[in-house]
């Protein structure tokens, strides 16, 4: 089965526009193939107004989503991978989701992630091993 997080984005950014709300995207600045104003990432993460008003040539699909924007006065082609997206959500109420580390489907998931859940045999480390990247603070 394909992955439910591209079909809940577009259904949450539609309803957010049509209450007249301005969409937010909280984004792993970190993940693979995201191409996004670096200056602005704090945390690993930098967040998005994907308004309609706000951005040019907006598509969203299964795969990615993507526009054009201004960024402190220079363009700038934005490029965000589905598994990125850590949050959506309105502006002006916070009314929105929050997509778990555990949504990641395994083409998703960034590879440090998946390299980092066993440790070496004989290591002596007796804890059970920790991913990282699996806390979300949304920025608002």
């Amino acid at each position: 089965m394909t992955s439910n997080r591209p079909y809940l984005l577009r259904a949450f950014f539609d309803w957010i526009v049509d209450n007249q709300c301005t969409p937010h995207l909280v984004v792993n600045a970190e993940f693979p193939n995201v191409t996004v104003p670096m200056q602005f990432v704090q945390d690993g993460q930098i967040v998005l107004n994907i308004n309609p008003s706000a951005v040019a040539q907006f598509h969203m699909d299964n795969h990615e989503v993507s526009f054009n924007a201004r960024f402190g006065g220079q363009p700038m082609r934005v490029v965000v991978p589905i598994g990125s997206v850590l949050a959506i959500y309105a502006r002006e109420n916070g009314e929105g989701t929050v997509f778990t580390p555990e949504d990641f489907s395994e083409y998703e998931a960034p590879a440090e992630v998946e390299s980092q859940e066993t440790p070496p045999e004989g290591d002596g480390n007796d804890e059970p091993p920790k991913k990282r990247g699996s806390h979300l603070k949304v920025v608002k």
